[in-house]
């Protein structure tokens, strides 16, 4: 059995997370290497030591760093003490791997502890049969408030939203407010703001924690409450409500439901949280991943990645197809098959440019009715004079390589056209599919790629033919 000595001092190291991570930020291999140890040997007391002194993301790195058996071994060996919380923090497969061999009855307990937006989180990976279990091992008022953040649909403000917060009356004053803050054990641990609601729960008003720290006891709570003309519905899309967060400053935002009673709130570590989630998921969409984890196994990764690479296929063909029509003039003159490449290479990249650009301003608003115009007309001038430049570099390239001047002049021109063509589907298209009611980030990129290559293809080629065979040189 290994001396505890040899892990011992692994305590100080970790706390507050200063010496945790390496200067990479990855988790020390030492560290990583004594609690694996501590886990062999079964050292309880060591390990609550360390994970008491883990912030929730710590440990979330940790979890995600030991082997599949240290993980589950670990939440055993911890107990009580464990943070579910953590759990949050995980893949959504190493998430479920994990609950596979926890019994419902001990995920409910730690459920128990978590605010109502984190385990609204854990809770909706599981299937049916797993959340009913669990929701009937909770206390009746809480079993409630999660069943009812879950009937809401994914991506809501209505899933997102944590149910705990604080509201009072109108006509209480400064003095009942802060007892009441002090006396009530179900308070959340951390707040902002105290919501005003009247006998219905309708939202009246909201006052901020420095007000009230600054008014006398003897102050109304109207008197200093003031408007919540930013309030959220409970079936916006999480991604506005963020933007409306973010756009405003706000710390936390009430969320309401049909009849404008409050029902929960948004607070900022929930916005930062999904401004990284739909970050994540364009990006992923972008290249045709969809909800891939880097945790998910070779299947899962083959599965996810299989239809976007279909449609690639089919995209391909057509290309190709392109080509075909122009076998005769290819087979005449070697140079365009050397050169085409360039052409829809060239294309695909700058397509692909004016395609970032345009998708992530779709997601945060910053292109609407008003200025699409003003973009369109932007993106295309950039895509001619791009085109302009790097024909004129292509062109003085092949002359040097094949010494053609009218190869190099055939060329050129059918650069201008396929990054006119690039920056025109780059913007358009994603609009486009954005008019449609279709995730642009999701399917604009094959489309985009496959215009490019078609028009380089076509352009070039078609020009080939046209031009020698007007000068009458054999091609």
């Amino acid at each position: 059995m290994t001396d505890q000595n040899d892990y011992s001092a692994v305590g100080d190291t970790a706390h507050g997370g200063q010496e945790l991570y390496d200067d990479e930020g990855v988790i020390r291999g030492d560290y990583l290497a004594r609690i694996g140890a501590a886990i062999a040997d079964r050292d309880i007391l060591f390990l609550k030591e360390q994970v008491s002194t883990l912030h929730q993301s710590e440990l979330g790195d940790l979890i995600e760093s030991l082997q599949s058996e240290q993980r589950n071994a670990l939440i055993s060996l911890v107990g009580d003490d464990f943070d579910f919380t953590a759990l949050t923090e995980v893949d959504e497969a190493i998430r479920l791997e994990i609950f596979e061999d926890l019994p419902n009855d001990k995920i409910a307990e730690g459920l128990g502890d978590l605010n109502s937006d984190d385990a609204v989180y854990i809770l909706e990976d599981l299937d049916e049969e797993d959340q009913r279990e669990i929701l009937a091992k909770l206390p009746f008022t809480e079993r409630i408030r999660l069943r009812r953040s879950l009937d809401y649909p994914e991506e809501t403000a209505g899933r997102r939203m944590q149910t705990e917060f604080v509201a009072v009356p109108p006509f209480w004053s400064i003095g009942q407010t802060i007892d009441y803050m002090r006396e009530d054990e179900d308070l959340p641990d951390s707040f902002a703001q105290i919501f005003v609601i009247d006998p219905t729960f309708k939202l009246l008003g909201a006052v901020d924690l420095d007000r009230i720290l600054r008014s006398s006891r003897e102050t109304k709570i109207e008197s200093i409450m003031h408007d919540t003309k930013r309030q959220i519905s409970v079936d916006m899309d999480q991604e506005e409500a963020a933007q409306l967060i973010g756009q405003y400053d706000l710390l936390s935002a009430a969320v309401v439901d049909e009849n404008d009673r409050l029902v929960g709130i948004l607070t900022i570590d929930d916005v930062v949280d999904v401004i990284q989630e739909e970050a994540d998921e364009d990006i992923k969409r972008l290249g045709g991943v969809g909800d891939e984890e880097l945790s998910d196994d070779v299947v899962s990764t083959v599965r996810s990645r299989f239809p976007w690479l279909l449609v690639n296929l089919v995209t391909a063909i057509m290309a190709s197809a392109v080509i075909g029509l122009f076998d005769a003039t290819i087979e005449q003159m070697v140079a365009l098959a050397v050169l085409m490449p360039i052409v829809a290479s060239m294309g695909g990249n700058a397509g692909t440019q004016t395609l970032t650009v345009t998708v992530r301003a779709l997601a945060t608003k910053d292109i609407d009715i008003y200025n699409a115009g003003r973009v369109i007309r932007r993106e295309v001038i950039v895509g001619l004079l791009n085109g302009i430049v790097f024909a004129g570099f292509v062109a003085v390239l092949t002359y040097a390589w094949f010494g053609s001047g009218e190869l190099g002049l055939v060329i050129g021109l059918a650069m201008i056209i396929n990054m006119l063509a690039a920056g025109m589907a780059g913007i358009l298209l994603p609009l486009l599919l954005d008019k449609l009611g279709v995730d642009p980030a999701i399917a604009s990129a094959v489309f985009v790629t496959t215009v490019t290559d078609i028009v380089g293809f076509f352009a070039f080629l078609g020009l080939a033919g046209w031009w020698f065979g007007l000068i009458g040189v054999a091609v």
